[in-house]
């Protein structure tokens, strides 16, 4: 019964448009709680984080400078390349 369960959720989402359908987020300018809806791993306190160390050190000048974020581990970054945006113009 639990994989039955299991198996209607994951239907469910992808139904209805799960993360991978998100739009692309500009983590220079975007609030916690829009990173945070648009990345995949990334919940309101690291997508915090993430707003917290642009405004200490400027804006990010390339994706890798997220692994300087407490919590950004190269796994959460992989998996979000391809959603993350530095500029309006990417």
């Amino acid at each position: 019964m639990k994989q039955f369960i299991r198996i209607v959720v994951v239907g469910l989402v992808l139904a209805l448009g799960g993360p991978a359908l998100a739009e692309p987020v500009n983590v220079n300018t975007a609030d916690a709680e829009t990173i945070a809806a648009a990345l995949t791993g990334i919940g309101l306190v690291r997508a915090q984080a993430i707003v917290e160390y642009r405004e200490a050190h400027g804006p990010f000048e390339t994706l890798d400078d997220l692994l300087e974020v407490s919590g950004i581990g190269p796994r959460v970054l992989d998996m979000n390349r391809a959603d993350i945006r530095l500029s309006d113009e990417d």
